[in-house]
């Protein structure tokens, strides 16, 4: 009903129209989507039928977004370090590629924290990205800049990563839904900075989006040939489901506690999935998860099987050249001389703090291992569980950095290497998103993205910002 190039003119309108406010967007392809969208209307007036496009081009002219820590060719690939602000992608990302040869357009790339290592998108390369619901507000991080392009309606899949949640923050903070697949299924080369050592069981990328259906054809496609691994061709009964339900982590002293309208929109979850599918949600209570920013902490520090040591921030922070000297940053950062974020500079600073007590850690690593057997023991083949994306609704800018800990409500789950899909669940009181994680054992994705579907229907999913 409308041509391709109609479509890709109607995202880059959206685009120049909201980004100026919401600053997601820091680098476009316009020109170039434009004549690619000319491209697909060719091949669809001379091409050789719908069944084969669909087949072969199953995201055939589909907008996207792109995190700017990934390689888009021709795009910066900075991660919001200054001293990489002239680096330039000489090729794709191998999601970013998958998805090209399966006819997406790239728009553009979008905003992230630095070095992807905070759940505020702001940097010194583009500044900060605002909530498309509030502009006072965080749009979370890693993936901030997808969290509130794709809530602001400017595009149609994002690509993002997650290594302690920075995929399900932004989609939570921003309304919309968000899939960290199972670990070591869909590739993370081309991104920058990439995993090493241990932490390659810990990082994933994933799919983010307005709508729920969205989510499985786009993981198909990043997940390539690793796609097998996954059962997304079973069907899934709702009714045969385990569910549990668990409302915090027990009260971790490092983490604020959770707020009552997030503790409601779970109940109501609770209520609709007994009171329609006819199942009994199980309450449990895990007391491991009360250490869940500890052991994320001690596991991502953690030598590998080859006892490789884990990379540190402050090398990455000097991207190759001399590691950056946190105490140093911090004196230069009071009288506004230093090119890195605050944030950045703290991690550097406790990064140092982790590795003083080594009993301690080897502690925690062990009761992270006991806790992922506890876990795939109670989900099994057919359990969900049902959490807390986050303790607070999206909070005013800057105030992470008062509760720094807040991300081991997702952090926890990457570390254990389970699939999480974050599922919104509509507006609170103050016009913000509301969510839920859904949690399955390691390769059922396809429990969690059913569910996600089914409480889409029942809940309303996204919701457009500025239209209550």
């Amino acid at each position: 009903q409308v041509t391709c190039v109609e479509v890709v003119e109607a995202y880059v309108e959206r685009i120049r129209e909201v980004n100026p406010l919401i600053n997601a967007v820091v680098k476009d392809r316009f020109e170039e989507a434009l004549q690619e969208a000319q491209q697909v209307d060719k091949l669809l007036l001379e091409g050789p039928g719908d069944d084969y496009l669909e087949e072969k081009f199953p995201l055939l002219g589909v907008p996207i977004t792109v995190k700017e820590a990934f390689s888009l060719y021709g795009m910066p690939n900075t991660s919001g370090l200054v001293n990489r602000r002239n680096v330039i992608a000489t090729s794709d990302a191998t999601v970013v590629s998958r998805l090209k040869q399966a006819g997406a357009i790239p728009l553009g790339v979008t905003n992230c924290s630095e070095l992807c290592m905070w759940y505020e998108s702001s940097n010194r390369v583009y500044g900060r990205t605002n909530n498309p619901y509030d502009l006072q507000r965080i749009v979370g991080g890693s993936s901030g800049g997808e969290g509130s392009v794709l809530a602001a309606a400017c595009s149609v899949i994002g690509v993002g990563s997650d290594i302690g949640g920075s995929i399900r923050m932004p989609a939570f903070f921003n309304g919309v839904f968000g899939h960290k697949p199972t670990t070591g299924v869909v590739p993370n080369d081309g991104q920058f900075p990439n995993a090493h050592g241990v932490r390659t069981s810990f990082l994933c990328t994933g799919p983010m989006c307005r709508y729920a259906e969205d989510l499985e054809p786009v993981l198909r496609v990043m997940a390539g040939p690793g796609v097998n691994k996954l059962k997304l061709n079973e069907k899934v009964s709702l009714e045969k489901i385990k569910f549990h339900c668990m409302d915090h982590d027990g009260g971790s002293i490092f983490v604020s506690p959770v707020d009552k309208e997030i503790l409601q929109a779970q109940k109501k979850v609770v209520e609709h999935l007994e009171s329609d599918l006819g199942v009994q949600v199980q309450r449990v209570a895990i007391h491991k998860m009360k250490y869940s920013f500890q052991i994320w902490s001690a596991m991502m520090s953690s030598k590998d099987s080859e006892g490789q040591e884990a990379q540190r921030f402050t090398d990455l922070l000097g991207d190759h050249g001399k590691p950056v000297w946190p105490l140093w940053e911090l004196m230069k950062w009071l009288v506004g001389m230093s090119s890195h974020t605050l944030p950045a500079i703290a991690l550097g600073l406790t990064e140092k703090l982790v590795n003083l007590n080594l009993s301690g850690k080897a502690k925690l690593v062990s009761m992270g291992k006991s806790l992922q057997e506890e876990m795939e023991a109670l989900l099994g083949p057919d359990g969900v569980l049902l959490y807390p994306s986050h303790p607070t609704i999206a909070p005013k800018h800057h105030s992470p950095i008062c509760m720094p800990f807040n991300f081991a409500y997702t952090a926890i789950f990457n570390v254990l290497g389970l699939p999480v899909t974050q599922c919104p669940l509509g507006l609170g009181s103050e016009g913000l998103p509301l969510g839920i994680q859904l949690v399955a054992a390691a390769y059922n994705d396809h429990l969690t993205l059913a569910v996600a579907r089914y409480l889409e229907k029942a809940f309303g999913g996204w919701v457009l910002p500025g239209k209550v």
